[in-house]
């Protein structure tokens, strides 16, 4: 039986942060500083810890790719959830020249454009919705749903609003939501 070495095969997937899950980019704003790359995430996390070393939930909480493993947990949710409602795979992400990135675009029938950011932590900040309100200004009179996605604390009390027409939502939630139809 031939054994892969697991240890140059961690080390040749740590250099890839992420597998392919979603590829497009969504061209909200008619202009040349729309940046049209796409982002690659991880569509198995588990797989993604196991080649970063990642064994434990306190070492996870402790990586520096926390972030990128949380958004990509993120975008595997919201396709699983397409799919099983029978609906097209359609995820977007979104960054310009000038350094504005929103981790999500949404479309959804009937609810117009969710513009979505993935925020590992437990504690939600105003900060946090900045990229969400700048890219929303940009936007001609388009339906847009803003959304703040993170973490659950089993402590402090769920955040509902985090700026003005920004939503905090936990994770949990947020799931619930997209089978939901809103």
């Amino acid at each position: 039986m031939v054994r892969p070495n697991t240890t140059t095969s961690k080390r040749r997937w740590k250099d890839r942060q992420h597998t392919p899950a979603i590829s497009d980019t969504l061209l909200t704003r008619n202009t040349s500083a729309t940046v049209p790359t796409p982002k690659v995430y991880w569509g198995d996390s588990g797989l993604a810890c196991y080649l970063l070393g990642i064994t434990s939930e306190a070492e996870l909480q402790r990586s520096p790719f926390l972030g990128q493993l949380y958004e990509g947990f993120v975008a595997t949710e919201i396709l699983k959830s397409q799919v099983n409602q029978g609906g097209r795979k359609e995820l977007y992400y979104f960054r310009d020249h000038q350094g504005l990135e929103v981790d999500f675009l949404l479309p959804r029938p009937n609810a117009g454009l969710w513009l979505i950011e993935c925020k590992a932590g437990k504690t939600v900040r105003p900060a946090m919705a900045a990229p969400l309100l700048a890219l929303r200004r940009t936007m001609e009179k388009r339906s847009t749903r803003l959304i703040v996605v993170y973490g659950k604390s089993r402590s402090a009390q769920a955040t509902r609003a985090v700026a003005r027409g920004v939503e905090a939502i936990e994770l949990e939630r947020f799931v619930a939501s997209l089978t939901a139809g809103r």
